[in-house]
């Protein structure tokens, strides 16, 4: 290869990193600043659960639309719009005065950013040839990609702690366009001329579905979950699910295609995608909660604390790796998740000590990190190797779009059980006289960290401190449901996985 192909290359890969890394940032610095928005926004705890899930729903979305529209009208070309969006959006989320106008920039920040994502996958795999050149491209992405999900936590404490929480947003106007500058002087355009059809019905009836159950766990409780309105949501929302496999059964080019499910290699490996999602992710959106609501750190404490959760996902893969192959994904992927499980548990005995901290924490967060550091690189490298080569992009689809739909789904239903934990411990340790409405707006300001949330007239004659120990055992007794369903719930998937793997073949037991 020439020395400007190279130099082309070493641009491109810059791009695509810069890329990745504003992809991961937005993931992972955004939950430590959710205290710091529910305070200056006038928000609530629902709304605090919008401005993340927007994103998500919103990736969700768009991830399998903007791949087949990469490849009919060029992966650069869609690159250098979506970085263009997500920069303006990510202008307008920095800007903006109140809650709801952040949660509608997030979503539109969010089908920028699910964009971005399947074009950085794409241009990789044309500007670099097949083997080691390639695999370094990757495995260079991979780790920018880790530091954005890693160092997210610090780096959005710190910005909050130097400057405000504007920043975590506007940062990434100038760095999309510098991404944008490189990927214009070193992206090699690319196309598929044989690309299908945008599967349009697919990708309607998947979001309304996803939408629909999402909004009936998050708004349940205002809008009530046995009311007209509230039934109305889950017939809707079983009627849209009935509508997207039936039309994936029928469309000539089906954006799921559900014969690869006969395969057990690719079934166990995205039950194991489903299980990272199911518990770590979506956790990580509550624990700053925990941290700053209960343990009283600021936001650099609280970032550096959840250091130990989110490094291990940055260190452990290459093991991972190595023990895949030496002992099969079969076996790797639900230690993994068994991990993630034991990591959860340890997490909720170690909340519930006399005297917490984030070192009684440090226990479980270090191993659910390395649960899913063991299980992710696996994961990828089996849904994409169990098809043939032809099917490997849409296989990686699903695997992306499984990973996101549970971390929306489990957003809200952690979210669902810290409040119905907080309100089951003000029912016992209040008056009866407060109503159910009452209960619930006190749960949902303890759940958004503040303790001493109890108003006058409720608390009987509590003292000040008497109040907020109530609110904060309260607290702790919420995260401790949403610990238990978190760590049990992954433990389930871990033995499914691993029946869906089933034994292993004996030409793989010959190379052990």
């Amino acid at each position: 290869m020439s020395s400007s192909a190279t130099g082309k290359n070493a641009i491109a890969l810059a791009a695509v990193s810069l890329s990745a890394l504003m992809f991961g940032l937005e993931i992972s610095s955004v939950p430590v600043i959710l205290p710091t928005l529910e305070t200056l926004l006038h928000g609530d705890f629902n709304d605090m659960q919008w401005i993340m899930n927007a994103y998500t729903i919103a990736c969700t979305t768009v991830l399998m639309a903007a791949g087949t529209l990469a490849d009919r009208y060029g992966r650069k070309r869609v690159l250098l719009i979506s970085l263009l969006l997500f920069g303006l959006t990510s202008l307008i989320c920095g800007l903006a005065w109140d809650a709801q106008v952040l949660i509608v920039a997030r979503f539109l920040q969010g089908m920028s950013a699910g964009t971005m994502l399947i074009c950085q996958t794409a241009v990789l795999s044309h500007q670099f040839r097949p083997g080691p050149e390639r695999s370094k491209a990757f495995a260079v992405w991979g780790i920018v990609f880790g530091v954005g999900l890693g160092f997210g936590p610090i780096i959005g404490g710190a910005i909050v702690a130097l400057s405000n929480w504007q920043w975590v947003f506007l940062v990434h106007a100038p760095l999309s366009l510098l991404t944008m500058s490189l990927a214009v002087a070193g992206i090699v355009e690319s196309r598929d001329t044989q690309a299908q059809r945008l599967d349009v019905l697919g990708i309607l009836t998947l979001s309304l579905s996803v939408l629909g159950l999402t909004y009936y766990i998050t708004q349940g409780p205002e809008l009530g979950y046995a009311s007209p309105v509230g039934i109305g949501i889950v017939v809707a929302t079983l009627a849209a699910f009935v509508a997207f496999c039936v039309v994936e059964r029928i469309a000539p080019h089906p954006m799921f295609d559900f014969s690869v499910f006969k395969s057990r290699d690719f079934s166990g490996a995205l039950i194991g995608s489903v299980g990272m999602n199911f518990s770590f992710w979506p956790f990580m959106i509550y624990l700053p909660i925990y941290f700053q609501g209960a343990l009283g750190y600021d936001a650099v404490a609280t970032g550096l604390a959840l250091l130990a959760y989110t490094l291990p996902t940055l260190v452990v893969p290459p093991l991972a790796e190595r023990l895949a192959l030496r002992y099969r994904p079969g076996l790797v992927i639900p230690s993994g998740l068994f991990a993630i499980g034991l990591g959860f548990v340890a997490m909720r005995y170690g909340s519930a000590v006399e005297q917490p901290s984030w070192l009684s924490m440090l226990p479980g967060a270090l191993i659910a990190g390395i649960g899913l550091g063991l299980t992710n690189t696996p994961v990828t490298n089996t849904t994409t190797g169990a098809v043939s080569s032809d099917r490997a992009g849409m296989a990686s689809g699903i695997d992306m779009s499984a990973r996101l739909i549970t971390l929306a789904i489990n957003i809200a239903l952690m979210g669902f059980l810290l409040l119905a934990g907080i309100s089951s411990h003000l029912r016992q340790e209040l008056p009866a006289t407060v109503d159910a409405a009452q209960l619930q707006a006190m749960a949902q300001r303890i759940a958004a960290g503040h303790a001493a949330a109890l108003p006058a007239g409720t608390s009987g004659k509590l003292s000040p401190a008497a109040i907020e120990a109530v609110g904060h055992a309260a607290l702790v007794h919420g995260f401790g449901w949403v610990l238990w369903f978190g760590g049990v719930g992954v433990c389930v998937l871990a033995a499914l996985s691993l029946l869906v793997f089933g034994p292993a073949k004996r030409s793989e037991l010959a190379t052990v």
